[in-house]
C-alpha cells in the first residue's frame, strides 16, 4: 500500500534545544521527527499506548536517512512535516521535513518496523491498515 498522508506539527525552539550559539542541535530534529509521526498516527486514530496494550505492538525506528540543509535557531517556529509514502506487512516508511515558514531545514526518510513485545516483526494491525488504507484512498 503506498499513498501519501500529510500532518503538520509545530515545535517553537527554547533555550534547551540549542547549543551555546543558539543553534538546534542536530539529535533534537530526530525528536522532533519522532513527535510528528505521533501525531500523524494520532490523527489517524491510533495511539501508541493503545497498540501496544491492545495490538501488542510498538514501532521501532529501523532506518533514517537524514539531510541537514539549514540551521533552526533559538526562538524558531518550526512546522514538522510527515507524510506516510509506505506501507507493507510490517513497515512504514514516512517522508518528513522541518520548516522554518517556507524554508526547508532538514528532511528526512523514515522506515519503521511493527515488532511485538519481544522484538520480533510482526504484521501491521488489520484495523490500522483499512484506516490508513481509507486515508490514502487506496
Amino acid at each position: 500500500m503506498s499513498g501519501c498522508h500529510v500532518s503538520c506539527w509545530d515545535v517553537r525552539i527554547y533555550y534547551e534545544d540549542t547549543d551555546a550559539g543558539g543553534v538546534v542541535y542536530h539529535a533534537n530534529y530526530l525528536r522532533y521527527m519522532e513527535r510528528g509521526r505521533t501525531e500523524a498516527l494520532r490523527y489517524l486514530g491510533f495511539e501508541q499506548r493503545k497498540l501496544k496494550e491492545e495490538d501488542g505492538v510498538v514501532f521501532a525506528l529501523t532506518h533514517t536517512d537524514i539531510h541537514y540543509r539549514r540551521p533552526a535557531m533559538l526562538d524558531d517556529l518550526l512546522t514538522i512535516r510527515t507524510e506516510l509514502i509506505l506501507v507493507r506487512g510490517a513497515t512504514m516508511v514516512f517522508k518528513q521535513s522541518v520548516y522554518r515558514e517556507d524554508e526547508l531545514l532538514v528532511d528526512a526518510d523514515v522506515t519503521l518496523a511493527c515488532i511485538n513485545a519481544a522484538g520480533r516483526p510482526k504484521r501491521i494491525p488489520q484495523a490500522m491498515l483499512r484506516r490508513i488504507g481509507e486515508e490514502l484512498k487506496v
